[in-house]
């Protein structure tokens, strides 16, 4: 496994910008105000060949300044008892805080390396200071800018020598799962219920997840990445920038995934914006599956699930082949079937259909139905062709591809369905032209001007 070292310090000390700069990536959230970073937040960093995971965390202070304080405390604890090197991020401009003592109180319990970085020294000439940390007790500081790199290459130089020799790659197997829905639907609640920790922070306030949360994890020997994302409200209910970024980030982790998981609160029922996020997955082509949280608050009788399952489909149409899962992230119910659904609909999403095999289900399809004439002429379909997985991607040569209406484009993704058992993943498919006549030798002479055939010969003498 890659060595894991997380980033702590007290709030707005520049952890996200630091996590940002050695990582090379703008994932973490970075504003002027403190408490932007609430979960712990893994990255990637590669120095010198060398590749670790990186653990951005929340303000660190001792005390409840607001509703989120005391599960930030935790979330850095935990980050720290997770980890393989720590890194003590302090503030060069701020000077020495209170918060600093508590923290270096405990790490120097841990056994694991703990490096202590002074931020926001711009230059050699403001490395003085640094002298007033030494008032911690602490004998090396390392003197750095997150938002400049000044110091940054050395300072990691000495981070990577402790690493142990030999790193094992991660696999590269690993499905991607992110976790969508409005806000305060219970994302972070599965999240955490699927990983069997509090991993995320879980309340009852709409918005308490910012960052899009990554987190490795393993189940029945199979590699999977969740992606707890924040709520995406409508868009006239954004006014804050921190939210607006939320959403947008939610909205690349959408881009990045293999499978989401739409989450409903079932005892709300279905709502538009709920139809708009699935929307958002359905463009962006990745598998789906739709899970009804908190069923066990539904009042239920023998056909609740079957009403409940067609309102979702007729609301969503586009999403028909979408898997329906009901579930209560709260008490665990079916939560454990997750895995296996997404193990199938994975499966399909990476599925590859031979030529041979896919021409007949195209030779039978058009047989049984041909496709309407455009403008006086018939459609005829020469073969097809499978491009690419994450979905499956099919492209058919016709000789009029602009001739062949939406309704007979559905009528064959769904018999692609139906031969190839992709019964619950995207399909696309295109249409491209091809002439009659392509790649054949025309039996008619063409004719060479006698100037070009004296070149010729002269040419190949």
């Amino acid at each position: 496994m890659r060595p894991v070292v997380a980033i702590v310090g007290r709030p707005n000390a520049g952890k996200s910008t630091f996590f940002n700069r050695i990582t090379r990536t703008k994932d973490a959230l970075v504003d002027n105000f403190p408490g932007v970073t609430r979960d712990r937040h893994y990255g990637t960093c590669t120095w010198n060949d060398i590749e670790f995971s990186v653990i951005d965390t929340g303000g660190f202070s001792t005390g409840d300044d607001d509703n989120f304080s005391s599960l930030s405390r935790d979330q850095v604890h935990q980050a720290i008892s997770d980890s393989d090197a720590v890194i003590l991020l302090l503030d060069g401009k701020g000077g020495v805080s209170p918060f600093d003592t508590e923290l270096i109180k405990i790490l120097r319990d841990l056994s694991c390396p703990v490096f202590y970085a002074v931020n926001k020294i711009d230059s050699y000439e403001k490395e003085d200071n640094i002298n007033e940390f030494y008032s911690l007790g602490i004998d090396t500081f390392y003197p750095v800018s997150a938002e400049h790199g000044y110091g940054i290459p050395d300072f990691l130089d000495t981070l990577v020598s402790t690493f142990p020799a030999s790193v094992t790659e991660e696999d590269t197997d690993t499905i991607k799962i992110a976790i969508i829905g409005r806000p305060n639907v219970g994302k972070s609640s599965l999240t955490n219920r699927l990983l069997g920790e509090n991993r995320v922070i879980v309340s009852d306030i709409p918005g308490t997840t910012r960052d899009s949360i990554d987190t490795a994890c393993e189940f029945n020997g199979r590699q999977y990445l969740l992606i707890d994302t924040a709520g995406i409200r409508r868009k006239k209910q954004v006014s804050e920038k921190i939210e607006k970024i939320s959403i947008i980030k939610a909205l690349q982790s959408i881009e990045r995934c293999d499978i989401a998981l739409i989450l409903i609160d079932a005892h709300e029922g279905v709502t538009d914006q709920d139809v708009k996020i699935a929307g958002y997955a359905f463009e962006r082509g990745c598998g789906c599956i739709f899970l009804l949280n908190k069923w066990d608050l539904v009042e239920k009788d023998d056909k609740t699930l079957k009403r409940f399952t067609e309102n979702l489909r007729m609301a969503a149409k586009f999403l028909s082949f979408t898997p329906v899962l009901t579930l209560s992230a709260l008490t665990g119910k079916r939560v454990p079937k997750i895995f296996d659904v997404v193990n199938k609909v994975y499966d399909q999403y990476t599925t590859r259909i031979s030529t041979g095999p896919l021409n007949k289900i195209f030779e039978r399809a058009t047989s049984r139905t041909e496709p309407s004439m455009f403008q006086g002429r018939r459609i005829k379909f020469f073969y097809a062709t499978q491009i690419t997985t994450k979905p499956p991607t099919f492209v058919s040569f016709v000789n009029v591809p602009d001739g062949i209406h939406f309704s007979y484009q559905r009528y064959l993704i769904n018999q692609i369905r139906e031969g190839s058992g992709l019964d619950q993943t995207p399909v696309r498919l295109f249409f491209r032209k091809r002439h009659e006549t392509s790649n054949r030798v025309s039996q008619k002479k063409q004719f060479v001007p006698k100037h070009q055939k004296r070149k010729n010969r002269s040419f190949r003498k």
